[in-house]
Parts: C-alpha cells; sequence; structure tokens
C-alpha cells in the first residue's frame, strides 16, 4: 500500500469512508494539513489545532500490540461467526509505526491461551477476510 497524503480523495471524513477503505484493502486515516496532525480515525477538525483543512492519509498497516483482551462473551454478530465461550477471539490497541494507535481485532493468535500473546509483539494489517456486511479492522502477528 502506498503511504502518505492522498491529495486526489474526495470522501468525506466519516466512518464509512473508512470502511470502505478497508473493503479496498486500505488503512486510511487524516493529516492535519496546517499542523500535521496524523489521526488514524476520520475527522473533519483537528483534534489539536481545531483547522478544519484535513486530507486523507494512507498508514503502511504496521504497528505494535499496546493492549489486548481476549472476548469469550460475544456479542450475536461475532457469534454469527462462531466465537464464543469455547472459542474467544482477540482485540487490542494496535500503535502504528508512524504513531497514532487504533482499536482492532487481532487474528492469527491463541486467543484461549492469552498468556501467550505479548503486548509489543509487531503486527501487520490484514485485509484478507473483510466482511462487507460488518468491516471490521484486523492485524495479525506480522
Amino acid at each position: 500500500m502506498t503511504t502518505g497524503a492522498d491529495s486526489t480523495e474526495t470522501r468525506d471524513f466519516t466512518g464509512a469512508s473508512f470502511y470502505a477503505y478497508l473493503q479496498e484493502g486500505k488503512l486510511m486515516g487524516v493529516r492535519c494539513n496546517d499542523c500535521g496532525r496524523l489521526s488514524a480515525e476520520p475527522r473533519p477538525m483537528c483534534p489539536d489545532c481545531h483547522k478544519r483543512d484535513m486530507s486523507w492519509y494512507g498508514f503502511a498497516g504496521t504497528g505494535t500490540l499496546g493492549a489486548f483482551t481476549c472476548i469469550s462473551v460475544v456479542p450475536q454478530v461475532m457469534a454469527d461467526r462462531g466465537y464464543g465461550r469455547n472459542n474467544p477471539y482477540c482485540t487490542g490497541i494496535v500503535t502504528l509505526d508512524e504513531g497514532p494507535r487504533i482499536s482492532a481485532a487481532i487474528v492469527g493468535v491463541d486467543a484461549a491461551n492469552p498468556q501467550n500473546i505479548r503486548t509489543g509483539m509487531a503486527l501487520a494489517a490484514d485485509f484478507s477476510d473483510i466482511d462487507a456486511e460488518h468491516p471490521t479492522l484486523t492485524f495479525r502477528p506480522a
């Protein structure tokens, strides 16, 4: 994936645009054109300088696991995917190599044995199994 500013994009800075990018295999956030602040979540206004001069920014999709939890009491959408008490899933906070943090599903780890999952482990975005109805940002060990 190409990283950096994408000045040709005219999509609104919304969650819908963020998930549309995920379905295209892109991890896009925003950059403030005034102060340079990067944010992994789409937003029309900079949280630092409060200016509205934002542009889409393509992240490399790599980072480290900052925190995580394994979930076995699941919402219905995850139960429909086969998760539950006997098959927990993992979610965590990923610190992207560019600096911002974002919440994501963590796959390729044994959520039934969380003692084997390590904070600080290298992760890479995984776009291989994006669900069109419920797109989810997913990372796996790099």
